[in-house]
């Protein structure tokens, strides 16, 4: 993302994908946010709303623009705020983590701003879990969440099984 921020033909590579048939979910931090639309942090964390706006329309991709309340934007699609999370996912490899969740999701045909939520909340919901369990908030560790995850996807599934 930081190279994107700085090379005018990443952007136009980024921003043409979307029209040529091809997802693209970017999920930056604020201050990668701020970078990507030449902006001062504060000012991207003043109105994060319309940041994530402004990075989904201008780059054409969904956006995950990360930090409390995880926000997704899409440029034809409802903005969503995610609920789920705490500040365990302030640590290094997390937002790695999430990356590869919306990869997963993508590759299994889910459209992009589906994928990018389910994405997020998925990630949200297994750093709720391991806080509860007694693991973090603090410490939590990238490695940690990746099992975590897998276990709130299978107990998902398996609910899912038992109610229908």
């Amino acid at each position: 993302l930081n190279l994107i921020a700085i090379r005018p033909a990443l952007q136009k590579l980024l921003t043409e994908r979307r029209q040529n048939g091809v997802a693209s979910i970017i999920t930056p931090h604020p201050l990668e946010a701020a970078r990507l639309l030449a902006l001062s942090t504060k000012q991207v964390q003043a109105d994060r709303w319309h940041s994530a706006e402004q990075l989904a329309h201008r780059f054409n991709s969904t956006v995950i623009l990360k930090g409390s309340g995880s926000i997704i934007a899409t440029p034809d699609a409802p903005i969503y705020i995610n609920s789920t999370g705490n500040p365990a996912l302030a640590t290094a490899g997390t937002g790695d983590v999430l990356a590869g969740i919306c990869g997963a999701l993508l590759a299994q045909g889910m459209t992009e701003n589906h994928a990018a939520t389910a994405a997020v909340w998925l990630h949200g919901l297994a750093a709720d879990n391991l806080v509860e369990q007694g693991v973090g908030p603090v410490g939590l560790t990238a490695s940690e969440l990746i099992p975590a995850v897998r276990r709130s996807l299978n107990q998902l599934i398996n609910a899912a099984a038992i109610g229908s």
